[in-house]
């Protein structure tokens, strides 16, 4: 090959290898790792109050040390509008919506029915 050929190609390769090597770090633990740290803020709630104004809850620290943020978010900035204690537990994920109707049929039907539906 000719110098300016090696360099073409050397300089493709290592082009088209970077969208591989992003791709690959992406599904490492270490990426996953970088974005749930422990204490992280976690948007709690959000409500839409036009295209561009909107109030976020967020919860910030871990433990004892949770508190809730009331946020107005708008263009020009954030605005904290409240602080308080976290409600509850520390969050889990939610069940998936079909085992939640199952949970709520159940307690429809009753102790009695045995899981039948009577017509």
């Amino acid at each position: 090959m000719t110098p300016g050929i090696g360099s073409l190609f050397w300089f493709l390769a290592i082009v088209a290898l970077i969208p591989l090597a992003l791709w690959l770090l992406k599904r490492t633990p270490l990426a996953g790792a970088l974005g749930s740290r422990a204490g992280a803020p976690r948007a709690v709630a959000m409500l839409p109050l036009s295209a561009q104004h909107k109030l976020v809850t967020v919860e910030v620290g871990q433990g004892e040390g949770r508190l809730w943020l009331v946020l107005g978010v708008s263009p020009q900035g954030l605005r904290t509008l409240h602080t308080m204690a976290a409600q509850g537990e520390p969050a889990e994920p939610a069940a998936p919506p079909s085992a939640a109707f199952a949970q709520l049929l159940s307690r429809l039907r009753g102790p009695g029915d045995g899981g039948h539906a009577q017509g």
